[in-house]
């Protein structure tokens, strides 16, 4: 759906979550304390082909997800982070993905990786499940829920991947394990593995918990099994050590 059909069409016909604004725009609204990395990026090489070719793409007519490509940073202060969790790029349907990794907007049905994930934290710390797919509450207590590609076309997965995201969300990655301050990192899969490199030269502090993806494909296989993995648990037992109560339950409500 073209972009220049915004006026002829009701608005309730258009994704909620799609981007609507050049890129450079979303780099003007990332908070202060992410600010020094993100526009360290945005005025490299790299970063200036990455909005030039995203805001090609959109004017072309594309439809690109999500709307809020910085949410994570937003909603998760950097000072504040206590775990991170690495997801691949935004989910590329229509009002799922608002720029939390594994979320999607409430009222969306929970896809089959989010169902695994709360499968897990019901099996490992007996928290029933809510009944909708909105991360927030974790993101806004300190857990970074952070895709490594930040965009996505509608309805073609990993279309932006090679785009240059990974090099910004690779310098995020870097900066949050050199932060002053234990962390948990979940690394789950292959893809969010290769990370580990960024964080071991300060893994003294933090914590790292790896497993299998929580897709249906991964969760119950490998060496790793995602399902029965405690990551959940052991990320609750080590910011107790802090002093820091984490708390996984989320709202019944999205």
């Amino acid at each position: 759906m073209p972009s220049d059909l915004f006026g002829e069409v009701p608005a309730s016909a258009l994704p909620a979550n799609r981007l609507t604004e050049p890129l450079a725009d979303c780099f003007d609204a990332v908070p202060a304390d992410w600010r020094e990395l993100t526009e360290s990026f945005r005025h490299s090489a790299v970063g200036q082909s990455l909005i030039q070719r995203v805001e090609q793409s959109r004017l072309a007519g594309d439809i690109i997800y999500p709307g809020d490509v910085f949410s994570a940073l937003k909603l998760t202060r950097r000072e504040q982070v206590r775990v991170v969790i690495l997801g691949q790029d935004p989910y590329h349907g229509a009002n799922q993905a608002h720029g939390l990794a594994f979320s999607v907007l409430p009222g969306v049905k929970v896809p089959p990786s989010l169902r695994n994930i709360y499968k897990e934290i019901q099996r490992d710390l007996a928290i029933a499940p809510p009944a909708h797919g909105c991360l927030k509450s974790w993101a806004e207590q300190g857990v970074l829920l952070l895709n490594t590609t930040l965009t996505v076309a509608e309805a073609q997965a990993a279309s932006h991947a090679g785009w240059g995201w990974d090099v910004l969300t690779d310098l995020l990655i870097a900066a949050v394990a050199q932060d002053a301050g234990p962390k948990v990192f979940m690394l789950w899969g292959a893809h969010a593995q290769r990370k580990r490199a960024l964080i071991e030269g300060h893994a003294q502090q933090h914590e790292l918990l790896l497993s299998n993806h929580p897709s249906p494909l991964s969760a119950t296989r490998g060496a790793v099994p995602f399902i029965g993995c405690g990551h959940f648990r052991a990320a609750q037992a080590f910011w107790a050590r802090q002093g820091v109560a984490l708390d996984w339950r989320l709202p019944l409500a999205g």
